[in-house]
């Protein structure tokens, strides 16, 4: 293997598990990167003018992608669908942290793991 395989390797387990992370475990928790003043992430989408079907959707497409992205390690083939799936919904988390006028700082996570999927997608 070479050192862009160990690479995307990486980037693959950090972008799945803080994504997962995110979702499952930190959902309900307040934290300083959360939209407006929200504490949780379903108050986070209500802050950005989102029902909760949208929340639940993206939740599940989210939590799907980072899935896809992990298993990608074993099945390259699954790659730029992991990567660039996440890419998408990640440029959408800026984009509503940037409608709402959020400090930019609050959007430093959503940039730093679009990023990271797009090297992915590139090294793929």
């Amino acid at each position: 293997m070479q050192f862009t395989d160990y690479l995307s390797i990486t980037l693959k387990i950090i972008v799945s598990l803080s994504i997962l992370n995110v979702w499952l475990v930190q959902f309900n928790k307040p934290t300083r990167w959360r939209g407006g003043d929200a504490k949780t992430i379903l108050e986070e989408f209500k802050v950005y003018g989102l029902s909760k079907t949208q929340y639940y959707i993206i939740g599940f497409l989210k939590i799907s992608l980072a899935l896809v992205l992990l298993v990608s390690i074993q099945f390259q083939n699954l790659t730029l669908l992991g990567s660039l799936g996440l890419a998408l919904l990640l440029l959408g988390s800026i984009a509503m942290h940037l409608k709402i006028k959020d400090p930019l700082y609050k959007s430093f996570p959503a940039f730093l793991f679009l990023v990271m999927t797009v090297v992915i997608a590139i090294l793929a």
